[in-house]
């Protein structure tokens, strides 16, 4: 199975500089998109043989999830059931018959962590949503999480250590959710690649420069591990100022 996640960074721009293309060539089984930036009834999507499911923030122009499915899904789940965490349109949760799906577009702390503290609420209310779905089945879930969790996950590790990302607290958090019985994938396969990231900035030239960050993923529980096939970063991708990330398992 193919799963496929992107932070496309605006949905409608992205359509403008090849998304489509994009997502027939991948052709993935289930395509997981971030930051859609959308309210209902703005896009309409040709997508034959898949299910789409989109989850809108109540700002407009902000924040957004959407998942398209070539499979029908048990049961579709909006949120966590946090009124204080459901407002921003961050959480799409899929399940099937022996997993759940979750596309998931974490808070970012903000310039000067003005959103610091609330970013760790969100990343402990998140541990405690995915820890109770995997006391039932395997959960894979996947996104902009925000993050880059080691020195090795970024260009300038020195000069970002106190900016939003890269900060002790948010690496802790995600250190904490791994150790609960989740698998960094692309880390699994690849444990010391470095100069591989996910997200540039577009500012100073990044991208040509691969001054990136990775802190897109795919995590999955443990007991997956034996069924984990290879992860992808599509650094050759464009069309937002993050490229899409792969997993490719047995499910």
């Amino acid at each position: 199975m193919k799963l496929i996640s992107w932070n496309v960074n605006g949905l409608r721009a992205a359509v403008k500089h090849g998304f489509m293309d994009t997502f027939n060539e991948l052709d993935a089984d289930i395509f997981c998109v971030q930051e859609t930036k959308l309210q209902e009834g703005q896009i309409e999507l040709d997508l034959p043989g898949y299910h789409q499911y989109w989850n809108y923030a109540e700002k407009k122009g902000y924040s957004g999830t959407a998942i398209f499915t070539k499979q029908e899904p048990l049961s579709v789940n909006y949120g966590m059931g946090i009124p204080e965490h459901d407002q921003e349109g961050r959480l799409i949760t899929l399940e099937f018959d022996n997993f759940y799906m979750i596309t998931c577009y974490t808070p970012n702390s903000q310039p000067k962590l003005k959103r610091l503290e609330y970013r760790m609420s969100w990343d402990d209310a998140f541990r405690e949503y995915v820890d109770h779905l995997a006391k039932t089945k395997p959960v894979v879930f996947c996104g902009d999480l925000n993050v880059a969790h080691n020195e090795i996950d970024l260009k300038n590790d020195k000069t970002n250590h106190k900016n939003a990302g890269f900060t002790d607290e948010e690496r802790e958090k995600f250190t904490q959710l791994l150790q609960s019985g989740f698998t960094d994938t692309f880390r699994h396969f690849y444990p010391d690649q470095e100069g591989i990231y996910s997200w540039w900035s577009y500012r100073f030239n990044a991208r040509a420069n691969n001054a990136g960050w990775r802190i897109d993923y795919f995590v999955s529980s443990q007991e997956l591990d034996g069924q984990l096939e290879d992860a992808k970063i599509h650094t050759e991708i464009f069309g937002s100022d993050h490229c899409p990330v792969e997993l490719d398992v047995d499910l």
